[in-house]
């Protein structure tokens, strides 16, 4: 698919679409990067309001690709690409042309699994406006097809579910095409509030440095591995379900000192990413009850907090500390208790 000029008329020449709007997810921790109690990865993550990746799909007399404005041109070829896999993994459907435009997209390398959303976004714009078999473009088999959720499965869950998710990892660490099962799925309680703190001078690991770095990482601990386990099952999911904060919290903080220091060599400030970002989750863990911690590679930073008067009483103090660097963009969100959204376009 090769884009067109900027200029070039596309709404007199389109028909029928579909629009769907992907959530964004954070990544709070693996279980057992190492495998050490025999299954690697295993993730823990949540759906939040607030971020989207918006794609526009439409049957149309040419092909041609368009963007909002603010949408990174990265994205937009990333997009193509999966549109011409798409294509490939489906041949009957060559022939026809079509209208992408990318509404909206998630910031890149942030945390956010953005990747994986937009993946999904357009695999599944895709597989409604061709009118595919649905056994054949379920969530699972679309990220097959476009190569995501190889580590973690969380970003297909968020797609389809929302809410607070954990995955058992890939069923066989030596094969990256299966998609990690879906473990538990919980609603997180409705007055909870999430600080997201974003430094966009700064991105997270991905591709080859990702892989790179992760091969440097010193062996993870069987013991660590456990603990993680334990704070999951016995803290973080009952916490979630049953309202109690606290309990949830303590989990959660444990989970992310535990990986924070295991990734720390790869980091350019230890458990974080960002030094802005990692300054102001320090603060606020030490003064405020919160849970905090890193998205995947960053350089987001999360604060989980019991109620939005907790949330933005704890952001004014940090403000008034002197804890927020100008920098940093902070956003007060909800969890997403559902998954992608989709519509069809007259």
């Amino acid at each position: 698919m090769t884009p067109l000029p900027a200029h070039a008329p596309d709404a007199c020449h389109t028909g029928p679409g579909v629009r769907v709007a992907a959530p964004a997810r954070l990544h709070l921790g693996f279980l057992d990067p190492d495998a050490t109690l025999g299954r690697r990865w295993g993730s823990l993550g949540l759906c939040v309001e607030g971020f989207e990746t918006v794609v526009a799909l439409r049957l149309a007399e040419a092909d041609h690709l368009s963007a909002a404005v603010g949408v990174p041109s990265g994205e937009l070829d990333r997009a193509a690409a999966h549109l011409d896999r798409l294509r490939q993994h489906w041949p009957a459907t060559r022939r026809q042309a079509l209208a992408l435009h990318l509404a909206q997209t998630l910031p890149p390398h942030a945390g956010f699994g953005s990747g994986t959303q937009l993946a999904l976004a357009v695999g599944r714009a895709y597989a409604e406006l061709m009118g595919l078999p649905a056994d054949e473009t379920r969530t699972p088999q679309l990220a097959q097809a476009l190569s995501r959720g190889l580590r973690s499965g969380i970003g297909i869950a968020a797609f389809d579910q929302g809410g607070l998710l954990l995955d058992g990892g890939p069923s066989d660490a030596a094969d990256h095409h299966r998609i990690a099962p879906l473990l538990a799925r919980l609603a997180l309680p409705g007055e909870w509030r999430i600080v997201l703190a974003l430094d966009p001078q700064q991105a997270g690991l991905s591709g080859h440095a990702e892989r790179q770095a992760l091969q440097t990482l010193p062996p993870f601990l069987q013991a660590d591995a456990a603990a993680i386990c334990h704070e999951t099952l016995m803290r973080v999911l009952p916490g979630a379900a049953t309202d109690d904060f606290a309990s949830f919290a303590a989990g959660l903080n444990r989970i992310q000192a535990l990986l924070g220091d295991h990734f720390a060599p790869a980091q350019p400030d230890g458990a974080y990413t960002s030094a802005a970002v990692g300054q102001l989750m320090r603060w606020l863990g030490q003064h405020h009850p919160t849970a905090v911690g890193q998205s995947s590679w960053g350089p987001t930073g999360f604060a989980f907090f019991a109620s939005t008067a907790a949330a933005e009483a704890a952001c004014t103090a940090a403000r008034e500390a002197g804890q927020i660097d100008a920098r940093l963009a902070l956003h007060i969100v909800s969890a997403r208790n559902e998954g992608a959204r989709v519509a069809r376009l007259a």
